[in-house]
């Protein structure tokens, strides 16, 4: 195989998989998720990123905005970018009804439609997670942020709840592509430090965790997640022609929320919390 016919192949390859992240994503109704279950992240990371008036920020793979909107509350200028453009349709709305102004464009993690130092900060609350290619992602997050300026991350720990609920579903879906890498490893600091390398300067990152006490419910969580999360959507799709493997998934999810729950009959979902200074 010649280079040129390699490297065609290698791009179509991607273009086929990020179709799939795309139409996994519009699955279901990520906008519950994002406003029912995680508001209070996006106000978390609004505020460990320091970010109000006169910030330049550009909000990676920022779903319906749980990062831009509060962002831009603050008084922000924000761009939001999504991968999805049903999630940026959803996010314009909920800002409009806010009475916030931001920008929305569609745009892939691992090849971002702006130029090199255009932020004052760049963003991304459980979504740059999802892009298959960690470093290519990590590269382009340096990339578009000017030197003093912040990085700030939330992704979900592979230890912590939702990390878990990934370890859960491996075995009932499909083998990732190859070099396509495990979204929850970006709650895993070492991982990211390799992954800014000596780019950046000052990280500071804490375990936190957000409490879900509405999803404590074993049945309730595995039907809402059913319903409205694309990535469990999308486990259930490929099991529809199997009932026994079904039932196997329905148990399996069952038993990982009895597994976290607390003596006191919560629920807490683990994330990494990530500010760094690009250098």
């Amino acid at each position: 195989m010649t280079t040129t016919q390699h490297n065609t192949d290698t791009a179509d390859a991607d273009t086929a998989l990020k179709a799939r992240h795309r139409a996994m994503w519009a699955l279901g109704d990520y906008h519950a998720v994002a406003t029912e279950i995680i508001p209070d992240l996006g106000p978390v990371l609004v505020e460990a990123a320091h970010l109000g008036p006169g910030d330049h920020v550009l909000d990676v793979a920022a779903g319906s905005g749980n990062v831009a909107i509060p962002a831009a509350a603050a008084g922000a200028h924000v761009i939001a970018s999504d991968l999805t453009p049903e999630l940026l349709d959803q996010g314009r709305a909920d800002a409009e009804a806010a009475g916030v102004n931001l920008e929305w464009h569609v745009g892939d993690a691992e090849h971002l439609p702006f130029e090199d130092n255009s932020f004052d900060a760049v963003t991304s609350c459980v979504g740059v997670m999802f892009a298959p290619h960690h470093q290519q992602a990590a590269d382009e997050l340096v990339r578009v942020c000017r030197p003093g300026g912040r990085i700030a991350l939330i992704a979900w720990t592979p230890a912590g709840f939702i990390g878990q609920l990934f370890a859960t579903m491996k075995p009932f879906v499909a083998p990732p592509p190859p070099g396509a890498q495990p979204p929850p490893l970006w709650g895993d600091l070492a991982h990211v430090r390799e992954l800014l390398g000596n780019r950046v300067t000052d990280l500071q990152a804490s375990q936190q965790l957000l409490h879900a006490e509405s999803m404590a419910d074993p049945v309730a969580f595995r039907e809402y997640f059913k319903t409205n999360y694309g990535p469990t959507i999308a486990a259930y799709r490929g099991l529809a022609d199997d009932p026994a493997r079904t039932a196997e998934l329905d148990q399996a999810l069952v038993d990982l929320v009895e597994r976290f729950r607390t003596p006191d009959g919560g629920i807490g979902w683990e994330y990494l919390l990530l500010v760094a200074t690009v250098v």
